[in-house]
């Protein structure tokens, strides 16, 4: 039998085809497109390179990633997810089979996980809630005070036409929602503290993201920390006398500069305000002039750990010249708390 004649044989055509198409030869509309049926979708590779490093993260700090995918007109279609090991790959990409069109797609990693921070509305085709414009992201708290530690959230979206016959990639990139944040209380002649002469709170309007992940205001959460206590930092002048700190650490929601979050420390016996400062305001202060062209918004979405030490005088007051935040030391002139 001649190769022409197996070759315009149906059967075997389509397996010549298949084979073809398996190994990545030749792409689908190359292949006797007036006869052949080609799949058509994306292929989503998710990156996470918004933080100081500039590296992709995603692969080691998303656990689990869910995507909401939506029509032309906003209407919501289906919801793709991933939790397995799959996701450290760095080849992994989520396929959906889609037909030729306009979609946007919303990612949030972290959604997913058992143990998530955040929610969004159940989605439908047949619910009220089946439209872009209604999704949102709340952060889980009680009575609008939050004192747990937080499950790392991302969002990302992106809007794509689909061609037909071809299954394309599309990048869909991820802001991190959630932060970390450690206070440290340390006296500056080297007196030892406890975490139980303190109360720490921060207060922050940020539980509650649409669709585009811009902060809603909905009423100030209270962050209360999830962990607190006294530790060894070394020795006084005389080398025997310990030096002991006192720290608490929060775990918070999206950080904006449209919000007003405040850094509260009081006195636990008094009441009396130890510190009460804009808690942006100090963030910034670590911003090096390096990144000067980089907007505050896009530094505190890219730096979500941050370590900040003050140090109080003999009478428990701040000396509010001089504090530390992440290893930068900052002296401060003319501000006040």
């Amino acid at each position: 039998m001649k190769l022409k004649s197996v070759i315009f044989n149906p059967a075997v055509r389509m397996g010549l085809v298949s084979l073809i198409l398996a190994m990545g030869l030749i792409s689908c509309n190359l292949v006797w497109d007036e006869h052949v049926e080609c799949p058509t979708g994306v292929r989503l590779k998710f990156v996470y390179d918004r933080n100081m490093e500039y590296a992709n993260a995603f692969h080691s700090k998303v656990h689990c990633v869910s995507v909401l995918v939506f029509d032309a007109e906003g209407n919501y279609l289906t919801t793709i997810e991933e939790n397995s090991e799959v996701l450290k790959d760095e080849a992994y990409r989520m396929e959906i089979e889609l037909e030729k069109g306009d979609y946007t797609f919303v990612a949030y990693g972290g959604l997913a996980c058992d143990d998530k921070s955040f929610n969004i509305p159940v989605m439908t085709p047949t619910r009220a809630v089946s439209h872009i414009d209604g999704l949102y992201a709340e952060m889980e708290h009680e009575d609008f005070v939050s004192d747990d530690l937080k499950h790392d959230f991302f969002h990302g979206a992106r809007s794509v036409t689909i061609s037909e016959n071809t299954y394309q990639e599309e990048v869909i990139s991820l802001t991190k929602n959630t932060n970390s944040i450690r206070i440290i209380l340390q006296q500056a002649n080297g007196k030892p503290l406890s975490a139980d002469e303190f109360t720490f709170t921060i207060t922050d309007d940020n539980s509650y993201m649409d669709k585009a992940n811009n902060v809603v205001p909905k009423g100030n959460v209270t962050y209360k920390p999830w962990s607190s206590g006294d530790a060894e930092v070394g020795t006084a002048t005389d080398g025997e006398t310990p030096v002991t700190v006192a720290y608490a650490e929060f775990s918070t929601s999206r950080l904006t500069t449209g919000t007003s979050p405040k850094l509260i420390v009081s006195n636990a016996d008094s009441g009396e305000d130890i510190l009460n400062i804009p808690l942006n305001n100090y963030l910034a202060l670590y911003k090096s002039d390096r990144y000067s062209d980089m907007s505050m918004q896009e530094y505190l979405d890219r730096e979500s750990e941050w370590a900040i030490v003050f140090f109080l005088d003999d009478g428990m007051r701040w000396i509010n010249t001089r504090i530390v935040v992440n290893d930068w030391v900052v002296r401060i002139n003319h501000i006040g708390i």
